[in-house]
């Protein structure tokens, strides 16, 4: 396993996404997430990204447990905001970001937060900036070390670049989603704010596993937001109408090699302004996998070409939702 830079940390450049193990993604058991959790860390990774609700804070209380019983330290990094109590918008005051920091410290077991993020918030509370006072307040009293935010789209990006104390940004990035490429990483490795890339394997597409007849359990995101009627249709599939997602995936895969998850992760580790990709896995083995993309050598210059070529003329038409 490969470290980069996050601030004054290293950490592992792949980490695991934790979204699994709460909710969304069909059914995990506390055995399997543990089991998927102690590879992870027998495999390097030193970085774990949560959310308060995933599962109601199911997630936040396996991954406390599992940190629990390590001898060495790991970074944890979790997001408020989409709680289902209060909910939207009550969920967005100063009272409600420290009783959900408190509630997340709680169960995940810690006494201070590596990284707390404002979990894809609207982008009117962005512009305000009231919020981001309310993530200095948690930081001076201690309750968290470092704050950043989780967007949609390349203008919420922006906006949260222009606030003194941004320690991170969490976005989609992967081969069917390249606009952070030119609209956001220059400014932010200049401002040494690190990227947090979620969805690199584009909810499972970039697997290369996926066929037109594929179905998904009833309490499966990928069932029931594939068009976005619960959420943001970019966080499923990238925004990608399934079925065109796997048609794409079958053209893509005359520039992999056999293994098309690893080579998509190869793919988002050669950016330097990348500081971690946090995929997600339902078993040890699809960590196993992921993990071995940071051994992998960097990809042609004309590989690269030959995929943002591809992008722009095969994908880029097909994105629906912030972008």
């Amino acid at each position: 396993m490969e470290y980069r830079a996050f601030g004054d940390i290293k950490v592992s450049e792949i980490g695991l996404g934790t979204w699994q193990l709460g909710a969304d993604w069909g059914d995990v058991n506390d055995s399997t997430a543990e089991k998927v959790l102690a590879t992870a860390v027998e495999n390097g990774v030193n970085f774990f990204d949560t959310a308060d609700c995933y599962g109601e804070g199911l997630s936040e209380i396996r991954l406390g447990r599992f940190i629990k019983k390590l001898s060495s330290e790991v970074v944890v990094a979790t997001k408020l905001g989409r709680f289902p109590r209060p909910g939207w918008p009550d969920n967005f005051s100063q009272e409600y970001f420290r009783k959900h920091t408190e509630d997340s410290l709680k169960r995940l077991g810690l006494d201070t937060l590596d990284l707390t993020q404002v979990h894809c918030p609207p982008t009117d509370l962005l512009r305000q900036g009231e919020l981001f006072d309310w993530l200095r307040a948690l930081k001076q009293e201690g309750k968290i070390k470092q704050f950043g935010l989780s967007v949609e789209s390349m203008e919420e990006a922006k906006i949260c670049l222009q606030q003194e104390g941004l320690a991170s940004l969490q976005i989609i990035f992967n081969i069917f989603r390249q606009k952070p490429i030119t609209s956001i990483f220059k400014e932010a490795q200049e401002k040494h704010v690190a990227i947090i890339v979620r969805l690199p394997l584009s909810s499972g597409l970039l697997s290369g596993k996926m066929q037109e007849r594929t179905t998904f359990p009833e309490n499966d995101h990928r069932n029931f937001n594939q068009d976005g009627q619960k959420f943001n249709v970019g966080e499923t599939f990238s925004g990608l109408p399934f079925t065109k997602g796997v048609q794409l995936v079958d053209g893509l895969k005359r520039f992999a090699p056999e293994n098309l998850s690893q080579f998509a992760l190869r793919w988002v580790l050669d950016f330097e302004a990348v500081s971690v990709v946090i995929p997600g896995s339902k078993n040890s083995q699809q960590v196993v996998d992921n993990c071995a993309a940071s051994t992998l050598p960097r990809l042609k210059d004309e590989t690269h070409k030959a995929i943002h070529d591809f992008y722009l003329n095969e994908v880029s038409p097909h994105i629906r939702g912030k972008y």
